[in-house]
């Protein structure tokens, strides 16, 4: 087997949202998409304090891609226009194919902005390639006991989507995409393969990893070449991690706000169906 190498490490940049702590590692100054992924906001770790206004995701359209939301800590409700509602808590997954365009609010619960509470999410955009992009939009909200965990000496992969361990993820990617959470104690090691022709998502949300003799710190975008066909992740001190890979789509990237599609034009059409309502409101 041979390992991917290493292209850059790319940090969060701050980009705070009211008043909600958010970080951004993609698109960055140096990485517009790993494709197929687009984008990744880190929410937190933070503690919101009681009587507070809870999250700022009021209603908003998407067309064209997918939505994974990691719950790493807290709850999220979220409500959509095809009449999806569900409140996922800590450990949890929502994955959501926003495809021919769909209205969502990602919101805080009564009982979370009465009370107030630990609250950390990652919401990462997977890019759907032209011949997927108008596919009926489709939720799937996920608490932690319904995704497997493949303990491991030092470690545990929570597998979402594909395979990894022996244990199939809940989700079936539309895009064939791998997805997981992976928590390492210091000095344990993971080991991927069947990676080959496939581009990695690599993200570490805490901790400090080694990857091919480079120290990684948290926060960090670890970007990797295409060719080769495994990856060893091992950790410096407890660790945890976004740990994706799909098959990248190579096509014309057109994104405007919460559109992406390939050209100008289906980005002007998205904005006149939205207006239009065509993609429905969110009840309530």
């Amino acid at each position: 087997m041979t390992q991917k190498t290493i292209i850059g490490l790319h940090p969060s940049i701050r980009d705070d949202i009211a008043d909600l702590v958010t970080r951004r590692p993609l698109p960055g100054p140096r990485v517009p998409q790993v494709d197929p992924f687009l984008f990744l906001n880190h929410h937190g770790p933070q503690v919101y304090r009681p009587d507070n206004n809870g999250l700022p995701f009021g209603p908003q359209p998407h067309r064209g891609f997918e939505t994974v939301t990691f719950i790493l800590d807290g709850e999220l409700m979220h409500r959509d226009s095809t009449g999806h509602e569900s409140v996922i808590r800590g450990g949890g997954v929502q994955w959501m194919t926003a495809g021919a365009g769909v209205v969502h609010a990602e919101l805080s619960t009564e009982a979370f902005k009465m009370m107030g509470g630990r609250l950390e999410l990652l919401q990462l955009w997977l890019n759907l390639p032209a011949r997927l992009k108008m596919t009926p939009p489709r939720y799937q909200g996920l608490q932690a006991a319904e995704i497997p965990v493949v303990a491991t000496q030092g470690g545990k992969v929570q597998v979402i989507a594909g395979e990894w361990g022996g244990a199939i993820g809940p989700v079936t990617s539309i895009t064939h995409s791998f997805m997981s959470t992976a928590s390492l104690d210091s000095g344990a090691r993971f080991d991927f393969d069947g990676l080959s022709g496939r581009n990695v998502f690599l993200y570490i949300i805490s901790g400090a990893v080694r990857i091919n003799g480079r120290d990684v710190s948290e926060h960090h975008l670890v970007e990797l070449e295409t060719q080769g066909d495994s990856l060893a992740v091992e950790a410096i001190t407890g660790a945890r991690l976004v740990f994706g890979h799909g098959e990248p789509i190579a096509e014309p990237v057109a994104s405007y706000g919460p559109f992406v599609m390939n050209t100008a034009d289906e980005i002007r059409q998205a904005i006149v169906d939205y207006q239009a309502g065509r993609m429905g409101v969110v009840a309530g």
